[in-house]
This record gives structure tokens, sequence and C-alpha cells, in this order.
């Protein structure tokens, strides 16, 4: 979290210092017109910059994925630069038009203009007679976009539908590039706000242009084929097994794939739940009915489905020098503790860590658990099972309890995004260095 923190304050710092560095007059603005059109800039040079940010970490970019800690890190980030994006393009919004509305209201009195200075070469003359056309495109662009981000920020629309009207904001994206490119005071251009923004306006218009192609990621796509399904009904838990004889690299326990049965409901995240093989190339996942789509999964999945898989992703994968690690796994947060006790059990030897398992539940399925101890045995970890009705909560207080020497452990979590918050503030109050090692996994891809 930290990161994502950081990058985004970092890079707002940026876009503010470059932006200041080319309007110094900012400090002493001549009236209140004046100071208008200085910040309708830097709330639109603010606005822009974080929407091509978000629109190219879309694309699902490997390079970054390592240093921000996961894929699941960077779409974080990229929730918040939409966050920042809307906040700001509303700002921007309001620089424009509520003067305007003031002086129709008689508010404020519009200032009289001088003569137009005409512009002194070709291209900003080109620019400068689409101003017009750039202003009303933007403005509804703008509507849009605040509709999009709006809708995708509200948690209780289905998937399929997020999933279609989330990429109509590469559409307003690209309108708004078009905006910002004629209305940006020309200057701008020569300068160093100038030079860092139009590449980045040019890289995130072609990210929209290949998410409004269905090409995102699409040279880490690989066909796979349904080999096996398994319900679980005391958990309401699908286990699938896809066959993926040709492509697939190989992943370490922990990472996660998207997983496409269905083109019009688009691909979905799944923590993979198995260990890699070379010899019997399979992977599997297992898929907690929690929305609309999961619980039509069981219905709609058959054995011998052609399905396509994208990754792996993710760095949630257990490589730390501690000697003990404790894991904690809430609900279908399990998944990665899954995986990492199959490839556990395949070792000759004992594992190189000392390991206690958590795991939370409020759901209670026979055969479930026997496969999840059953697990736990093979590969030598300590399992702890609670369930919630029985058992109660589990807290940090609990673990410390069941593992005195927690100060020498880390700490790897996933599950519900506060239970995960709470647990590790309170390990941070115990003195754990939680920055270094207790590890979350924030899978909330929206």
């Amino acid at each position: 979290m930290t990161k994502i923190k950081l990058s985004l304050s970092g890079f707002l710092a940026l876009l503010t210092i470059l932006w200041l560095a080319a309007e110094p007059g900012v400090f002493l603005p001549d009236g209140f017109f004046d100071l208008r059109a200085q910040l309708v800039q830097y709330s639109g040079i603010i606005a822009i910059g974080c929407m091509a940010m978000a629109m190219i970490l879309a694309l699902r970019p490997q390079w970054p994925e390592a240093w921000f800690g996961g894929l699941d890190k960077m779409y974080r980030l990229h929730k918040w630069l939409g966050i920042a994006a809307l906040v700001g393009a509303i700002v921007h919004w309001l620089w424009a038009q509520g003067p305007k509305w003031a002086v129709g209201w008689g508010w404020l009195t519009r200032p009289q203009r001088g003569p137009r200075v005409l512009p002194e070469t070709p291209l900003e003359q080109s620019f400068q007679s689409l101003r017009g056309t750039a202003e009303w495109l933007g403005e509804w662009a703008f509507y849009a976009a605040v509709l999009l981000i709006a809708l995708a920020l509200f948690k209780r629309l289905p998937y399929r539908l997020f999933f279609k009207t989330h990429r109509l904001l590469a559409i307003a994206h690209l309108v708004l590039v078009f905006h910002a490119v004629v209305l940006s005071k020309f200057a701008y251009w020569s300068s160093p706000i100038g030079w860092v923004v139009a590449p980045l306006l040019t890289a995130s218009a072609w990210a929209a242009a290949v998410v409004l192609l269905g090409r995102v990621a699409a040279d880490r796509r690989i066909p796979g084929t349904i080999s096996a399904l398994h319900y679980f009904p005391g958990v309401r838990t699908l286990e699938v097994a896809i066959d993926v004889p040709q492509g697939w690299p190989g992943h370490k326990t922990g990472q996660f794939a998207f997983a496409t049965s269905d083109t019009a409901e688009g691909a979905h995240p799944y923590t993979i739940a198995s260990a890699w093989s070379d010899t019997d190339r399979r992977i599997t996942f297992v898929v907690k009915e929690l929305g609309d789509h999961t619980r039509r999964l069981r219905e709609r999945l058959t054995v011998g489905q052609a399905v396509t898989i994208e990754g792996p992703y993710g760095c949630f994968t257990f490589d730390d020098s501690c000697p003990r690690q404790i894991w904690v796994g809430g609900g279908i947060g399990v998944t990665p503790f899954i995986a990492r006790m199959k490839f556990l059990a395949t070792l000759p030897e004992r594992p190189p860590q000392t390991i206690d398992f958590f795991h939370t539940t409020s759901d209670y399925d026979e055969g479930a658990m026997a496969k999840l101890t059953a697990d736990a045995v093979a590969a030598r970890v300590r399992l702890h099972v609670l369930v919630d009705s029985r058992d109660g909560r589990l807290d940090g207080e609990r673990i410390r309890a069941l593992v005195p020497e927690w100060r020498d452990a880390s700490v790897w979590f996933c599950g519900p995004v506060g239970f995960g918050q709470a647990l590790r503030q309170d390990f941070a109050a115990h003195g754990l260095p939680v920055d270094q090692r207790f590890h979350q996994e924030l899978f909330a891809m929206r």
C-alpha cells in the first residue's frame, strides 16, 4: 500500500511541479479571470494525466509488477488514479463553467478583452481553429467519463455490465486526449510539462486503442480445456481443473490468472489453487459463489469446454527468508495456500520454514475440509481451522497465543480487506515490521 500511495502522490507532485515551472505567474495573477484561466489549465493537466496513467495500467503491463508487489496492487493504483481523474475533471469543469454562470447571474463582471493575438505558427493556427470543436467534444466526453467512472465504482453493478461499460472509457479518453492537446496552452508543449505530458498522452491513446480492439495482454493468453468439475455445496464452491497442453509458462504458488469461459462476460481473475507440473500441465481454480457470474458457473461450465487462460500474475508467492510463516486465509482466501501446500508436498524434505496456517470461515463442508486437512498433513503445515459460529472470530491476539514465536515470522494474508487491515494494524502495534513482513493480497479488481 505504501508504494501505491507514493506512486500516486509522486505522480501528482511531478505534474504540479512541472506545471508551476511553466506558470510562475500563478502566484501573482492579474485578477480573478487570469487565475481562473491558469487553474483551468492545471486541473485539466491533473485530470488527463491521471486518466492517461490509469489507461496505461489497464493493459496489465508486466514490467512494473515486481516493483508494486503484484498486479493486484497495480489495479488498486489504477482505481485511485481513476478517482483522482474524476475529481480533477470535476474541478476542471467547475473552473471552466462556474465563472460563466457567475457572470450570467450578475455576480462577476467579464473583463474587457484586448485585441486577439494571432498564432505565430501553422500548427498553433490549426489548434486555434479546432478550439470550438475540442471544447464541445470535451464537455460531452467529460459527462460520459463521469458516468462511466461512477458506474465502475458502484460495486453492485453486475460484472458483465461493468466489463462492457468500462471499456467505453477508452473512447471517452481518446476524445479527452484530443481536447487536452488542442486546448492546453501552446507554450506548454515546448516546456518540461509538455515533454512529460505529450508521451504520456501518446502512450495512453495507444493503450485505449488496444483496449477497444480487445487485445489487452493478448500475448499472454492460451487455450485450455476443462477436464474436471467438483462442487462443494457446504461452502458453495466449485473446483475447476483446466488442461493447458501448450503455451502456459508455469506459475509460482500464490499467483493468479484471468479465465474467460464466456466472451460476453469477459475475463475474470481467479487465484490458482494448484502447483505447476510440466508432466500433467493442469491448472486448478477454486471459485466461490459470490456474485452473479460465479453463481451461474456451476450450470454453465461443462467438462470438455474450451476456455482461455491469461497470466500468470501476482507476487503473493511466499518468498522470504523468515524461519517461520503465519498464513491467514479468510473464506475463499484459502486458495493460494492450497496451491502452496500442494507444492510443499512435492518437496523431498521438510519445508524451509515452520508454517502455521489459520483458515477462518463462516461456511463448512466436510469434503472440502477433508481435502484441506490432507493437503496440510502432506505439506507438513500446522493447520488451525476456525468456523465463525463455533470458534468465534480470529484476531492477532489469538494468533500470537498459538504461535509464540510470531516475532520471527512473516504473515501472509488473503481474505476480506477489512480483516487484513485490522490484523496488519494489530501486529504493527505489537512491534512486527509490517512493511517488510506482512503480505496482503488485494484481490479486488474493481
